[in-house]
């Protein structure tokens, strides 16, 4: 039974790339108008929180099927929906502090997603369990009546390793950004800016492919 993971993993890695963009001109103290980042975030930030609580209260959505993806899918969104609505919310608000350049803006930043870097470093060791999740069970293996994927499914570590890469990948940003913060520049920003952005793009990609195999899978077991 095919969730909505689709529009989830579409927009996580945009969300992703946003970030990554967004701390890069920060570092790099270039132009920011704040309000168009505030409707990028806000955009994600609503469809990746209503598809996250939705999946994340109705258990297990996909009871017939692969109820492992509320845990997998539904909460990681539901966190990241939340954090980008409140960035959205703060660029809206109080994002003037941001478009001024020659300020200390990193400082700024460091100082106000302080707190909440804690909620990112867990959600980054989230993704390490579902990581390891991943590789432990071979999950994610697609079933032959999907298009595309399908064609792998003798082989579901192959997959189960794709994406639970991509899980590493994300985890491995989150867990730094605590330490971004406290560095505001150097290796540690371009580690995780690496990390977010290969998986931002990975996650874009896959979740625009889902389109396809996902409506396929549904033909053909109707």
């Amino acid at each position: 039974m095919p969730t909505y993971n689709t529009i989830m993993s579409l927009c996580a890695g945009a969300g992703l790339l946003l970030v990554v963009a967004l701390g890069w001109l920060l570092l790099t103290d270039r132009p920011v108008v704040p309000d168009a980042w505030a409707m990028g975030f806000g955009a994600l930030g609503v469809i990746l929180f209503a598809t996250g609580l939705h999946m994340t209260l109705t258990w297990p959505l996909a009871g017939q099927g692969f109820p492992f993806d509320n845990v997998i899918f539904g909460e990681p969104s539901l966190g990241f929906g939340v954090l980008l609505l409140f960035a959205a919310f703060f660029l809206w608000r109080r994002g003037a502090a941001l478009g001024e350049v020659g300020v200390d803006r990193g400082r700024t930043v460091a100082a106000l997603a302080a707190p909440v870097s804690l909620l990112v470093l867990g959600l980054g060791l989230a993704c390490f369990g579902i990581a390891a999740a991943g590789w432990r069970y071979t999950l994610f293996a697609a079933p032959p009546e999907e298009p595309i994927s399908g064609e792998f499914a003798g082989h579901p570590m192959l997959e189960a390793s794709f994406m639970s890469a991509l899980y590493v990948l994300t985890g491995v940003g989150a867990v730094l950004f605590p330490f971004v913060l406290r560095r505001r520049g150097g290796a540690v920003a371009w580690t995780a800016g690496i990390c977010w952005t290969l998986a931002g793009l990975a996650f874009l990609l896959f979740g625009a492919l889902n389109y396809f195999t996902h409506i396929g899978l549904i033909v053909n077991t109707m």
